[in-house]
């Protein structure tokens, strides 16, 4: 092991570099955040515009307007083609909150100080094996929204946004064909179940969540014609879920909970299923190793343990929480080339 006391021991360049940039991310999230509450993007959208026409338009100070653009330049988000000539890239565009593939709300919600408080206190997380969201706010995080109707509006809206490309993708990639009824449990807004049910007209649909969760989902489901082959359900599945089903869809839900609620949850589902059935979970695998593709996971992983008290899995983690709750994985596949989410299936355990 080398001697870090060795005064003749100098890093590299790009090894400092690469600490020096970890250091800066969280200033160019909100940066990113910054532009998305400014409306950078919507402002300078197919044309190319000055620092002053934005900040004309922006209502925001010149200077410190051209210092902004720069930085959103430096980032990727804008291209400054001439000197205080600046236009959208293609990565900068997913900043328009009007696009359909819009990103801003999830980097909203990223770069808020609710959501970034309980990192303040990551060693702290890690001593105790707890989350400190709680400790910050006096309350756990799901109730705190509850209490918070914009940013729970907020939120629902940037998992929205996350869910997007999924509900694209899922209705290709999973034999639906087998069943009659998907209730998709945690379903939120009905993103990922409106993609489904637009792309199997045969489906009908069970969309079950809390009444916070369930606020924009009428307005999701008539966006995509659906409306009249889903219904609503309001619950919470740590109690039950609805019978009437034979499959049961539930994305990014048990990353929010620990084991023995992740247990909880899916007995539910075991309990309701009816001959034939499935489970199908919609979640990313962490790896049997880290590799640096897959650092986004870890963040993930120790963001669940901070702000939800949950946790990302592998393989045999899931596999583990199924078998807990009754249920034995028949087949573990990628949504996507790409994508880190995977669908996992399962099935009741029987005799």
């Amino acid at each position: 092991m080398a001697d870090t006391n060795d005064e003749t021991q100098v890093a590299s360049a790009e090894d400092r570099g690469r600490v020096v940039q970890l250091v800066l991310g969280s200033l160019a999230a909100q940066t990113l955040r910054a532009a998305v509450r400014l409306r950078v993007v919507e402002i300078i959208g197919a044309k190319e515009r000055s620092a002053a026409e934005v900040a004309a338009e922006a209502g925001t100070q010149p200077q410190a307007t051209t210092r902004l653009l720069r930085a959103l330049a430096g980032l990727g988000i804008l291209q400054e083609r001439a000197p205080d000539s600046y236009t959208v890239t293609s990565a900068g565009a997913l900043l328009d909150a009007g696009r359909p593939d819009s990103l801003a709300a999830l980097v909203g919600i990223f770069g808020e100080p609710v959501m970034l408080r309980a990192w303040e206190h990551l060693d702290e997380g890690v001593r105790t094996g707890s989350t400190t969201f709680a400790s910050v706010f006096g309350t756990d995080f799901f109730p705190y929204l509850k209490e918070h109707p914009e940013l729970s509006a907020q939120f629902n809206e940037a998992m929205s946004q996350a869910t997007s490309a999924t509900a694209a993708q899922l209705p290709q990639r999973y034999d639906f064909s087998r069943f009659t009824t998907v209730a998709d449990i945690g379903g939120g807004d009905g993103t990922l179940l409106s993609g489904v049910l637009r792309e199997h007209p045969a489906l009908t649909g069970i969309l079950y969540d809390t009444e916070e969760g369930l606020a924009q989902a009428p307005r999701t489901l008539g966006r995509h014609g659906v409306e009249d082959r889903c219904s609503l359900v309001v619950g919470d599945f740590f109690r039950s879920v609805p019978e009437g089903a034979d499959l049961y869809l539930i994305k990014s839900i048990l990353h929010d909970w620990d084991d023995d609620q992740a247990v909880t949850i899916l007995g539910h589902c075991r309990a309701a299923l009816p001959p034939g059935g499935r489970v199908l979970i919609v979640e990313p695998l962490l790896p049997a190793a880290v590799t640096p593709e897959t650092a986004g996971l870890y963040l993930s992983d120790l963001n669940m343990l901070l702000n939800v008290g949950g946790r990302e899995r592998t393989r045999d983690e899931f596999a583990e929480v199924c078998d807990r709750a009754g249920l034995a994985v028949t087949s573990v596949t990628q949504l996507g080339e790409g994508n880190a989410f995977c669908l996992i299936e399962a099935a009741a355990v029987t005799g």
